[in-house]
C-alpha cells in the first residue's frame, strides 16, 4: 500500500480499514483530490464567493509552511479560536500535515476559560478571530504559558496576509495512523476542560462508518451543518464528512468541503 493511502473492506457487515504504515491524514482529505483531478470542484461555499479545491490545497500548504517557519514543529499545539471561515480550513489542516496538532476551541468562551487553555495545551501558536478579541487578549496576557507565536486570522499582518507570502507546495510529515492528530476540549460540565486527543485515524473511521456506510452520503448531496466547525459533530459536518462522501455546502458560512466516495481513497 501507498504512503498516506486507505483501504475499505465492506465484506463485512462492518466495514474494515487499513492504513498504510505512514499515514498522515491531511493526504486522503485534501491532497487526494488535486491528485484525482477535482481542483476546479467547488470545496468550500460561502456568501462571498466559492472556494475550489486547488485553492483549498494550495493554502493549506501555505498555512503549513508559515506555522514551521515560526518555528512550531514536532506535535506543536496550535490554539484556535477561530470562527467559522476558510481560515478555520487552512489552519486545521495546514497544522496536521506539517505535523503539527490543532486545537480548535469553542468561540463563546471568556476569558477565564482561554487561560485555562492556553496555560493546559502549551501551545505554540495561538490563532484567535479579532471577534473574540475582548476575551482572548486578557486571557494572553495573565497566562502563565506565553505562545511563542500569535496572530489574528484576519486583518492587518493576519493569518490571512502571512499565508499569501508562503510557499503553495509542502510535503506532508510522515506521521501513523495511531499518532496524535488534533485535540478537542470537553465542555467542563464536571470540572474543567479535557483536551481530548484524536488520532489521524480517528476522521477516516467516523467519515467510513458514519457518513458513508450509515448516513450514505453521496457526490449529490449538499451538506449544511447548524453545529459551529469548534464541536465535534460540527466538525464532522463540516469538514470531515463531504470530502468522503462528495458532497459540498451551501450556507451563509463555508460548512463543508466537496469531495467524492471513501470507496476512491
Amino acid at each position: 500500500m501507498p504512503d498516506n493511502a486507505v483501504a475499505v473492506d465492506r465484506s463485512a457487515s462492518l466495514s474494515n480499514i487499513q492504513y498504510s504504515p505512514v499515514f498522515n491524514v491531511a493526504v486522503p482529505f485534501i491532497d487526494r483530490h488535486i491528485l484525482e483531478g477535482r481542483s476546479s470542484k467547488t470545496a468550500i461555499r460561502t456568501a462571498e464567493r466559492d472556494i475550489s479545491y486547488g485553492e483549498l490545497a494550495q493554502n493549506v500548504n501555505r498555512c503549513g509552511n508559515l506555522l514551521r517557519s515560526l518555528g512550531a514543529s514536532g506535535g506543536d499545539r496550535v490554539l484556535m479560536v477561530v470562527k467559522d471561515c476558510p481560515e478555520f480550513f487552512y489552519l486545521f489542516w495546514g497544522a496536521i500535515k506539517a505535523g503539527l496538532t490543532p486545537v480548535p476551541v469553542n468561540t463563546l468562551l471568556r476569558s477565564g476559560d482561554y487561560q485555562y487553555m492556553l496555560e493546559d495545551s502549551t501551545c505554540a501558536v495561538l490563532v484567535y478571530s479579532p471577534e473574540y478579541a475582548r476575551e482572548v487578549e486578557p486571557a494572553m496576557a495573565n497566562a502563565t504559558h506565553k505562545p511563542g507565536s500569535v496572530m489574528t486570522s484576519t486583518g492587518p499582518d493576519s493569518l490571512r496576509d502571512l499565508i499569501a507570502q508562503q510557499s503553495d507546495q509542502l510535503e506532508a510529515i510522515p506521521a501513523s495512523a495511531d499518532d496524535d492528530c488534533f485535540w478537542l476540549y470537553s465542555s467542563g460540565s464536571t470540572g474543567r476542560p479535557k483536551g481530548a486527543v484524536h488520532r489521524h485515524r480517528d476522521m477516516v473511521e467516523t467519515c467510513v462508518h458514519y457518513a458513508v456506510d450509515t448516513l450514505g452520503i453521496t457526490e449529490n448531496d449538499i451538506c449544511f451543518s447548524a453545529a459551529k466547525l469548534f464541536f465535534a459533530y460540527g466538525l464532522g459536518n463540516s469538514m470531515t464528512f463531504p470530502p468522503v462522501g462528495g458532497s459540498h455546502h451551501s450556507a451563509q458560512r463555508p460548512t463543508s468541503i466537496a469531495g467524492h466516495d471513501i470507496r476512491g481513497l
